[in-house]
C-alpha cells in the first residue's frame, strides 16, 4: 500500500516520519530554491542530492557520488523549494538524512530521521468482492480533527473529508456531473474509511487515499488498493428466467408429442376406404363369400 508522506522541519531538530514500505516520502526544505546558493541533502553522511540557487548545478543520487546507486532513480528534486522525493522507499532507506542549506550569508541544518516498517501481506493484497455486494476501502488510521482526508478512483476526486463539514463531499458533490458511484458512496467520519455499494465491474480500478495531518510537520499518505469485481454470473432474476423459459419449453414439448400421439391414434382406429368403398365392410362381405 503505497503511501507518501510530507514532513517539513525548523532549525536544527530532528524530526522523525515513520512510513510504510513502498512509500514515496518527500521532505521538505521550507525554502525557495532562488533565496539560496546552495542546498545539499545526505544519507548517512553521503551525499545524495543537490541544486544551486541559480541551478547551473543539480544532481542525484548517482550523479552526485561517483558512481553509488543505491536509490536507482527513486530520487526526485523539487526545483523550487529544494525538497526531497524518496519514492517506493524500502527497508535499506531507513535512517538520518541531513538537509544543509547555504545562504551568502548564513547556512542551517535540518534532520530527518526516516523509519522504514514492512507492510503487512494482507494489505499488499488486491480487495476482491462479488458484482452486488458492498466492500469498505479501510483507511488505516484514526482521523484527527483537522486531518483533510481526500479519495480518488483512478485519479478522479471522489469524497473527501475535512474538519469543516460544509466542506466534506462524496461523488458529484465533489466534481460537478460526475455521477459515476450515484449515492452508492459512504464516508466513515471517524477514520474516513470509504464504502462502496452496490458495487459493479465498472468500479474495478485504483483507489488512493490522500490524508493531510496538520501538526509541527505536514504528513501526506497515499494508499492504492485494487478493486477487482468478480463477475458472479447471471443474476438471480436472470437465472429465474432461464428457468422459466426452459420449463415452458418441456412444457410445450410435452404438449406437442401428445397432441401427435393422441392424432395417430385416432387416424389408426378410423374407418379406411378403398376406392370410394368402406374397406372394413368389403371385407366383412367376402368372408360371407
Amino acid at each position: 500500500m503505497p503511501e507518501q508522506k510530507v514532513a517539513s522541519g525548523v532549525g536544527s531538530d530532528k524530526l522523525s516520519v515513520s512510513v510504510m514500505e513502498g512509500d514515496s516520502v518527500a521532505l521538505h526544505t521550507g525554502v525557495a530554491t532562488n533565496q539560496q546558493e546552495d542546498i545539499k541533502w545526505y544519507f548517512s553522511d553521503t551525499r545524495i542530492a543537490q541544486i544551486s540557487g541559480d541551478l547551473r548545478f543539480i544532481c542525484s543520487d548517482v550523479e552526485c557520488n561517483e558512481g553509488t546507486e543505491r536509490f536507482r532513480d527513486r530520487l526526485k528534486l523539487d526545483h523550487q523549494t529544494g525538497s526531497l522525493t524518496i519514492m517506493n522507499i524500502t527497508n535499506t532507506d531507513s535512517g538520518e538524512y541531513k538537509l544543509k542549506i547555504i545562504s551568502s550569508t548564513s547556512s542551517s541544518e535540518k534532520n530527518f530521521n526516516v523509519i522504514v516498517k514492512s507492510v503487512p501481506a494482507a494489505e499488499r493484497d488486491e480487495v476482491k468482492t462479488n458484482e452486488g455486494e458492498s466492500v469498505t476501502l479501510d483507511s488505516g488510521e484514526r482521523r484527527k480533527p483537522n486531518d483533510v482526508l481526500t479519495w480518488f478512483f483512478n485519479d478522479t476526486l471522489i469524497a473527501r473529508i475535512t474538519g469543516d463539514h460544509n466542506k466534506t463531499c462524496t461523488d458529484v458533490q465533489c466534481k460537478d456531473n460526475d455521477q459515476r458511484f450515484r449515492d452508492r458512496l459512504k464516508l466513515d467520519h471517524q477514520n474516513g474509511s470509504l464504502t462502496i455499494m452496490n458495487i459493479t465491474n465498472t468500479d474495478s480500478g485504483e483507489y488512493t487515499l490522500e490524508i493531510i495531518s496538520s501538526s509541527s510537520f505536514s504528513i501526506t499518505r497515499v494508499k492504492r488498493l485494487n478493486v477487482n469485481v468478480i463477475d458472479s454470473g447471471l443474476s438471480s432474476a436472470a437465472v429465474a428466467g432461464i428457468v422459466v423459459s426452459v420449463l415452458l419449453a418441456v412444457a410445450a414439448l410435452i404438449a406437442g408429442l401428445i397432441y401427435i400421439y393422441c392424432r395417430s391414434k385416432r387416424y389408426s382406429r378410423a374407418p379406411q376406404h378403398v376406392n370410394g368403398v368402406n374397406k372394413d365392410i368389403a371385407l366383412s362381405d367376402k368372408g360371407h363369400l
